[in-house]
This record gives structure tokens, sequence and C-alpha cells, in this order.
């Protein structure tokens, strides 16, 4: 009976392992394809003869965004848009979910703001309205336009507030008694131990804003506001008949290497390294952030 036991436990490891290995692949299929499409050649990759590994090393599409001002200028956007946006999303995800993780003695309102919480993060007002909204406030063209629309992420929100309420009351207590007020009381105690959760919350947000493409789509009327993922939304190889004229014999060569598919991959790739080199970082809070946020005793 117990070698029938161990052999059950041992092919159901298997059996979980075969399954955590085929999502892993599935996982990373996308990205794999993405790097060797942006390192093809131009036949290879139009003909779709890529698919886990670059046919004929080609480096011309990064030649090419090297040169790309566009892009850098997209990046930039991008760049200033996580930061901004991060840390207003922390900073009102933070004050809004301290006084919630209080009980309704201490705070007698908690339960009706929770409600019109909730009620907001399942039904939103609809794209006409928040357009409409964005420009009478003049906030069109403007950074402002795409970090305010989510400065108040709900689901953050809730993670914060029940990990601050998993918190042993003794070092709340503790700090009123040394005579700490609510500010003290939160940067001093509640921020310090709350590290896991507080990472979580932070990644969600730079990869949101990071990866948003659509409010960049609709409220930005020039190019050189777009983000950087609006701008690879809006990316195909244009080749300008006044712009020939204007090449060298080089760079019409090297303008031949490239197409639509190799560009476009190398440029996505470009995209993902920020988040790539930010992930290790924070990678180890994460579980254990959502898990303590996720649930409340």
């Amino acid at each position: 009976m117990v070698k029938s036991n161990s052999m059950f436990s041992k092919s159901a490891d298997a059996a979980i392992l075969a399954a955590l290995t085929l999502i892993a692949f599935l996982s990373l299929f996308p990205l794999v394809h993405t790097v060797a499409l942006s390192f093809s050649e131009k036949a290879a990759a139009n003909a779709g003869e890529v698919i886990l590994w670059p046919k004929g090393i080609n480096v011309t599409s990064y030649k090419i965004i090297l040169e790309d001002q566009k892009f850098f200028t997209a990046f930039g956007v991008s760049v200033k848009r996580v930061l901004l946006g991060a840390f207003i999303n922390f900073a009102l995800t933070v004050v809004m979910a301290y006084p919630l993780s209080k009980g309704s003695r201490v705070f007698p309102g908690r339960n009706l703001y929770m409600w019109y919480l909730v009620f907001c993060m399942l039904f939103s007002g609809g794209l006409i309205p928040l357009y409409m909204t964005v420009t009478e406030l003049n906030l069109q063209n403007t950074l402002w336009s795409l970090v305010l629309p989510g400065a108040v992420p709900i689901f953050n929100v809730i993670l914060i507030m029940n990990f601050f309420r998993n918190l042993p009351k003794e070092l709340e207590e503790a700090a009123i008694v040394d005579g700490a007020g609510p500010w003290q009381t939160l940067i001093r105690i509640f921020l310090p131990v709350s590290l896991p959760a507080l990472a979580t919350v932070t990644l969600f947000s730079i990869v949101g804003h990071w990866n948003s493409f659509f409010d960049g789509l609709i409220f930005m009327s020039k190019p050189e506001n777009y983000p950087l993922q609006t701008y690879i939304q809006q990316l195909v190889v244009r080749i300008d008949p006044e712009l020939l004229k204007n090449l060298t014999a080089e760079e019409l060569i090297r303008l031949n290497k490239a197409s639509d598919r190799t560009l476009n991959a190398a440029k996505l790739v470009v995209a993902m390294v920020p988040l790539l080199a930010i992930y290790p970082f924070l990678q180890k809070y994460f579980v254990h952030g959502i898990v303590l946020g996720s649930v409340k005793e």
C-alpha cells in the first residue's frame, strides 16, 4: 500500500512538472520568437520561417533603431510617465489604504467608501466621458492625461489595505503610546514593514504605465508626445520617395535589408529591456506581497 502511494505521488509530481514546463514554454515562446525575428534576415522573416531561432543573423533593424530619434523621444516620454505615474499611484494608494484598514469604530464611514471603491472598480464611466473630462481640463498632449485618469488603482488599494489590516495591532498601539500621530505611524511603522506589498503594487503600476498604449492614442494628437507603446503600435516601414533621393547607396542597401516584421520585433525587444531589468529586483517580494495582501483573517 505504501509502495502504491509512493508511485502515485511520483506520477503526480511528474504530471505537475510536465504541466509547469508546458506553461513555461508557452509563456516564453512569444518572447523568444520576437527576439529571433528581430535578428533574422528580411526574406526569412517575411516568409514566416522564423520560429525559435533566427534565420541568418541580421542586426540592421537595431542599427535603424539607434538612428531613430522618434523612437528615443517616445522612450523618454514613457520613462517620464512611469516615474510620475508610479509615484502618484504609490502615494495615493498608501494614503487611501491606511484609513480604510481601520475598523468602522475608528473610521465610521469606512464601509461606505469601500462600497464606492468596489463599484468604481467594477464599473467605469466610459471612454467618452473620460475623453470629455480630459479635454475640458485642457490636459490633451500633456503627460498628465496619461497619469491622472488612473491615479488611484483601486485593486492596489485593496491589496495594501488588507496587508495593513493583517499587521499586528500592537505595532500601532505602541506607536500611539510613544506619542506618534497618524502620519508618523504610517511612515515610520507601516511602510517599513510593508515592503513586499508595496513592491508588488509598484511593479503593477510600472508595468501598467509602461505597456499602456491606447490612452496615448486618444489623448495625444502630436506624434512627438506619444509614449513608446503607442509609437510602436503605429510602426510600419514607410519609404518616402522624396527621402530616397537623399539616401546614399549604403543607406539604401541597409534599408532594403529591413522589413516591417524585423524592425517592429527589434523595437519590441528594446521596449522590453527596462521591465526585464526591473523585475528581478522586485520578484522576491511579488508572491509574498500578493499572498499577504489578498486575504484577511
